[in-house]
């Protein structure tokens, strides 16, 4: 039971937020008693906690998955990209925001793992590129690393990047192809520019 109501509750966080979505609301949303919550989360920091946890794991494992494929440096990070952006495809709020307002501890807590996570993913990712050519030689690769990671969380600011005028897919998009266009070589280019035109044309 705690794991689905923490499946519930993390599908409902993350399309309506963690503050708009209340433990009544996921007690009826699963048919089930308020108190059958209560049984295995102390409060709704509690669960938001674990929710949160149980998102950070899920996007890990998968991104883990897609960096031991070893693939071309630039394919990795469009891999990933469209894998997260298939875990949020129901993002209608902003949960980051919420997070950080209401939970700020818990936000820190996690922001410290997303940037540990990332950054050794980003460092890897740049090596990589740098080896095969595909990347500038001339890259400070902890300097972009931490640039890279953010652009990432700012373009998350709904205040800064209003949905209506930056829906969250195409954000992401551009901030990858701004983020690539910065540091590939003209060999890199090449391949960037495939992506560029598959993007195209799915669009």
């Amino acid at each position: 039971m705690k794991e689905r109501i923490i499946e519930k509750a993390a599908e409902m966080f993350i399309n309506l937020g963690f503050k708009s979505v209340t433990m009544d609301d996921i007690a009826n949303e699963m048919a089930i008693s308020k108190k059958t919550i209560y049984a295995h989360f102390k409060n709704k920091t509690a669960l938001v906690s674990e929710v949160t946890q149980n998102i950070f794991d899920t996007i890990c494992f998968g991104i883990d998955c897609i960096c031991e494929l070893n693939k071309n440096p630039i394919e990795e990070l469009y891999e990933i990209k469209k894998f997260v952006m298939l875990q949020l495809k129901n993002q209608k709020a902003s949960p980051q925001y919420q997070l950080q307002k209401y939970y700020p501890e818990i936000h820190a807590t996690f922001k410290v793992k997303h940037f540990e996570k990332m950054s050794e993913c980003t460092v890897n990712n740049l090596r990589r590129g740098v080896e095969m050519g595909l990347y500038r030689e001339n890259l400070n690769i902890d300097f972009v690393s931490r640039i890279y990671f953010i652009g990432v969380n700012g373009i998350k600011d709904d205040l800064l990047f209003p949905v209506d005028k930056f829906p969250k897919v195409e954000l992401f998009e551009e901030y990858l192809e701004y983020h690539l266009r910065g540091i590939v070589t003209k060999e890199g280019l090449k391949t960037l520019n495939k992506f560029i035109k598959t993007t195209v044309q799915n669009a």
